[in-house]
């Protein structure tokens, strides 16, 4: 049919209309949405969701960003090489494969697993066992607990608690385990803290780090005596510290004799891939159960650790959680299946030899530095170096140390023994931060103490530890054992010099590594306690600032962050060239210098304060006589000034000055008579120290030209007294602008005279309202 051209017309100008209408409340709906979204939602999620490169760069610089920034040189990144590759590549084929159907996936995991477990068997002489893949080093060690608990207890499954209360397991670890493995055994197995027996290291015989067997046997048949059930031994073949092994082939034999489970972890395992393996080690192949940590040695990123073991019940050991019917678990072994594979048997053997050479060539080296004391277990084969700074007793203290009665001990020996520790600790630290590609770290050993450790079997792999960084480790080591004896030889005579000169109170502070701790004490004048500290920190927080601007090679500091003493100065590290004397005599100086400026500005204070109270009534009385003196029709503004056109009035000026030095006002008629002002009273000079000598060009303070070995003689103290005395104990002051130097020689006279004005900030203060000067000097102006 025909349609009306203006209806069409009309129809479509409608359609437009209300299209126009729609999208327009389509747009309100939409910001309406968005006004009314939900506001808890982060950022990142918001919208459509971030692109892969957004997020890429958003993971690199949480990565590389700050954290970088704040720990620029001790942030070292791991060592990723082509096998870290592969077992980031596992990680991500293990995802991808769990997608599989359940028949594929089944069969490729049960490929991967029994290949692995075959592969780490054959190269750790591990024959017949079975392997447990585990995130968690300690995991392996608690599913072979549960595994011991389910095969000795058969009513356990039944009956739970009940039978372990009947008859209390004990398990066995040694002291030189790792700190909190027991109780982390007990907290997951819901055992009490009692069934868990710490069995001491040797100290009679053999090594200080090994399990002592004959007390174990002791402790064991104690235990079975009185209704116990020993139930598992936990042996190490390379002790967490000292990287020693327990005797683990008398351990065997032990845990045989009373049925009992003997697991063996360490780092010493690693060895058992070589081709010479040391008999200590290889009695590992015979426990029952051991843990290998594939990741560290190996340098591999991410990879599970493993547990090996011998069963024969498989139900057992799937009650235990040993194994498991979850096909997806059995994908943890994938990136170990992959690492091997492209590592292949001659490049684990080489990573492994690579870690002992470095162990080598480091005890090598130390075996020809002297003050170092190590601690390996076989000088052959150790893998793990443990060394400590340490120096012998002189024979005067030998002698007085072996008077003392054996059972107790000295507290000369527990206080010398407590600063070693310290001074091994900053040892540790120097060498980790100049050395880092070394992995050195500082252990606490039982009986040793403090010590570094070098443990390339933990780190070289992961760092990629070479020759050359061991070459510069030692290099690091000669250049702080000159620094750590000498420090050592001064802190007595450090000690000595602060205790005999007044002023300075010597801190006795053993956690502190450096030359020792000194405050200065300034003499109380019968104020609070509170008032007291704060003048007290006042003055040592000045003294530090002074300290610290002398050119020296000295470190002063306030100590510690966490647990030094308040208001002290700390002395760092110092060479053997170092003037003990000097030093003591500057801080001395330095610090007396502070309290006379504060006398003097609290003094100077009350004195103007007083002086100006003084003046306001001499003003007022003198304002008084001169309205008395020029009579009431002056003061009449008009008639006055007519009066003194007439007649003017002569009145002499009286003004007066403030003396700062005597603290007294004064007439100033003689300065309006002579033109000149009179002489003042002479300041007191600041006070500094009186050990004044020349130095040679580029010559720091506090250095000697030749220091002998001994200490100072009886002789060269008496002489060194008096020069005290004759030295002038107060020379004069520096002026503005120049640089402090507590060891300058004396100025003459005359300088001294023409320099008294500097010397002071302000020696005269003028009062308002007063045509007044200010008493500068005995010079004329």
């Amino acid at each position: 049919k025909m349609v009306d051209p203006t209806l069409a017309e009309m129809g479509k100008n409608l359609n437009e209309a209300m299209k126009m209408l729609e999208d327009n409340q389509r747009k309100v709906e939409e910001e309406n949405e968005k006004k009314y979204a939900r506001k808890d939602i982060p950022g990142p999620l918001q919208g459509s969701g971030q692109d892969m490169v957004s997020i890429l760069q958003l993971v690199q610089n949480l990565m590389h960003g700050e954290e970088e920034e704040e720990t620029s040189q001790a942030y070292r990144l791991q060592n990723v090489g082509e096998q870290g590759h592969m077992a980031l590549l596992g990680h991500s084929l293990a995802a991808y494969i769990s997608v599989l159907d359940k028949e594929r996936l089944r069969k490729l995991t049960t490929r991967i697993l029994s290949d692995t477990t075959l592969w780490l068997c054959r190269l750790f002489r591990y024959e017949n066992g079975s392997a447990y893949y585990h995130e968690d080093d300690r995991e392996g060690l608690l599913k072979i607990c549960r595994l011991v608990v389910h095969t000795r207890y058969e009513d356990y499954t039944v009956e739970g608690f009940n039978v372990l209360y009947a008859k209390q397991p004990v398990i066995y670890i040694s002291s030189a385990a790792r700190t909190g493995l027991g109780q982390a055994l007990c907290n997951q197995l819901g055992l009490p803290l009692s069934c868990m027996c710490r069995v001491p290291c040797n100290t009679m015989f053999g090594s200080q780090h090994q399990m002592d067997v004959a007390l174990l046997d002791r402790v064991i048949k104690d235990d079975v005596e009185s209704g116990k059930l020993p139930l598992l031994l936990v042996a190490n073949a390379g002790t967490p510290g000292a990287g020693h092994t327990d005797k683990l082939g008398r351990l065997k034999e032990l845990c045989e004799q009373y049925n009992m489970w003997l697991h063996v972890e360490g780092v010493n395992l690693a060895t058992l891939a070589l081709g010479y393996v040391s008999s200590s080690v290889l009695a590992a192949t015979k426990c029952d159960s051991m843990t290998l940590t594939l990741g560290s040695w190996l340098g591999l990123p991410a990879v599970p650790a493993v547990t090996l073991y011998r069963h024969e019940d498989p139900s057992l050991s799937l009650a235990a959680g040993l194994t498991s019917s979850q096909a997806v678990e059995k994908l943890r072994a994938l990136p170990l299946w992959l690492s091997l594979q492209y590592l292949g048997h001659d490049g684990i053997v080489e990573r492994i030899k690579h870690a002992s050479q470095l162990s080598q060539r480091l005890l090598e080296n130390l075996k020809n530095l002297d003050f170092i004391k190590t601690s390996v277990e076989d000088e052959l084969s150790s893998p793990v170096v443990v060394f400590k700074f340490f120096r012998e007793y002189s024979n005067r203290d030998q002698s007085s140390h072996a008077a003392q009665a054996p059972t107790i001990q000295h507290p000369i020996i527990s206080n010398e023994r407590h600063v070693y520790d310290t001074f091994n600790q900053w040892l540790g630290e120097q060498l980790a931060q100049l050395a880092p590609a070394s992995g050195v770290d500082v252990v606490e050993l039982e009986d040793e103490g403090t010590c570094v450790r070098f443990s390339p079997l933990m780190t070289s792999a992961v760092l990629g530890t070479e020759i050359q960084d061991v070459d510069q480790l030692v290099d690091c080591l000669k250049m702080k054992i000159p620094v750590l004896t000498s420090t050592l030889q001064l802190r007595e005579e450090f000690e000595q010099e602060v205790r005999r000169t007044v002023g300075l109170l010597y801190i006795e502070d053993l956690s502190w590594p450096g030359l020792g701790v000194v405050r200065y004490s300034y003499h109380s004048d019968g104020k609070n306690d509170d008032k007291q500290e704060k003048e007290l920190e006042k003055i040592n927080t000045e003294l530090l600032k002074k300290l610290n601007e002398l050119e020296s090679d000295l470190t002063f500091s306030l100590g510690p962050e966490f647990g030094g003493q308040k208001n002290c100065v700390y002395i760092g590290m110092v060479t053997e060239d170092l003037d003990v004397s000097e030093l003591v005599e500057t801080i001395a100086a330095t610090g007396r210098e502070i309290e006379e400026n504060s006398r003097l500005l609290e003094n100077m204070t009350e004195v103007v304060r007083k002086g100006i109270q003084e003046a306001q009534l001499q003003l007022q009385k003198a304002n008084e006589e001169r309205l008395l003196e020029e009579g009431l029709l002056r003061q009449i503004p008009v008639v006055g000034s007519v009066l003194n056109w007439f007649s003017p009035f002569q009145a002499s000026p009286k003004g007066r000055t403030f003396n700062l030095t005597a603290g007294s006002l004064e007439s100033t008629e003689s300065t309006y008579v002579s033109k000149a002002q009179g002489t003042g009273t002479t300041p007191p000079p600041t006070p500094t120290s009186s050990l004044a000598k020349q130095r040679l060009p580029g010559q720091k303070i506090f250095k000697r030209s030749v220091r002998s070995s001994d200490t100072f003689s009886e002789t060269s103290s008496i002489s060194h007294c008096d020069d005290l005395e004759k030295a002038d104990p107060r020379p004069p002051a520096l002026s503005p602008g120049r640089e402090q130097g507590p060891w300058e020689p004396e100025q003459p006279e005359e300088q001294r005279e023409g320099t008294q004005v500097d010397a002071e900030d302000v020696q005269s203060a003028q009062l308002p309202g007063d045509c007044t000067r200010a008493e500068e000097g005995e010079s004329q102006r």
